[in-house]
């Protein structure tokens, strides 16, 4: 098995953040600030589309951009915590509009072929993770102005998921959610519930002060909207993986309630978008831009 922790944190870095909500798909966006400098990066961006329309926009985007802008900050990395199935990532539009470097885990190459197949993108699309400007491996790190952050690769929900750790803060994706929410599901390609069960126990080996910054949040029983937590509240309180909970009963439930699951509503244009860096699919013979609904091929 992987070791817990692949790098020592530093709790003593503290990055400001701040975190955008998009009502839309629930999905929460950071801008995440070192504190002793003007730098930032952003984490998980939203895209808009109107998919009935086959329309594409950037209101939320928008909001990002100018909120970078409008603090002065300088934009270094766009971080993707993995290839989403349920939002469209707008890092190419915030790429031109503020620069940075576009990083994801280098298991994106696995879930490029995956979906290259299901969507038949013949031998132009390329498979080799090239449309990023970094792929990280597990224990890899990079800077954000004079702050330190670490990649660790938290498989299980996707192959390319990776937690970012960055000083005292945490972004674990879709690999976890609040405790009231549990954590994500492991039934689409190249998911599996028993190496989520295994990533999330990775994420729980942070120190227990660490706080944990959630991609989404549904509002279980009606509560107000919430995306910050930390190790240890998620160690004695999340449903489904809270400190007792064993490996083998994790994966009975987590198989059992996936099978209940309907897909996505975004998962056809999520995935051939984001497996493309948040890029579109090539313009065709007559100018225009196509998704492709594969029919009971997903």
């Amino acid at each position: 098995m992987t070791s817990p922790l692949p790098f020592t944190p530093d709790l003593s870095v503290k990055p400001e953040i701040t975190a955008f909500f998009d009502e839309a798909t629930n999905t929460v966006t950071y801008v995440v600030k070192d504190p002793n400098s003007k730098a930032c990066a952003v984490v998980d961006s939203v895209m808009d589309i109107d998919y009935a329309a086959g329309r594409i926009t950037y209101d939320h985007a928008d909001q990002i951009i100018d909120f970078i802008r409008k603090n002065d900050l300088a934009l270094e990395w766009i971080i993707e915590t993995h290839v989403h199935a349920d939002h469209l990532s707008a890092a190419p539009y915030i790429q031109e509009k503020l620069g940075g470097k576009l990083g994801i885990g280098d298991r994106i190459t696995i879930v490029q072929d995956t979906f290259g197949k299901v969507f038949n993108e013949g031998t132009e699309f390329q498979r080799d993770g090239s449309q990023f400007d970094r792929l990280f491996k597990d224990g890899d790190s990079y800077t954000i102005g004079s702050m330190t952050a670490y990649a660790m690769h938290t498989p299980g929900h996707t192959p390319a998921c990776m937690t970012h750790v960055i000083g005292d803060a945490a972004f674990v994706g879709d690999t976890l959610f609040m405790p009231d929410g549990g954590s994500a599901r492991a039934d689409f390609p190249g998911g599996d519930a028993r190496e989520l069960y295994r990533s999330i126990k990775r994420v729980l080996a942070l120190p227990d002060e660490t706080r944990l910054f959630i991609c989404h949040d549904y509002g279980p029983n009606g509560r107000d909207i919430k995306w910050e937590t930390t190790v240890a509240e998620e160690r004695q309180h999340n449903i489904h993986v809270r400190d007792g909970i064993t490996e083998d009963e994790f994966v009975a439930m987590r198989e059992a309630r996936d099978a209940t699951l309907d897909m996505p509503k975004l998962i056809i244009p999520s995935l051939q978008v984001n497996m493309r860096a948040g890029h579109l699919p090539p313009e065709e013979e007559d100018g225009k831009t196509y998704l492709k609904v594969p029919v009971n091929g997903l």
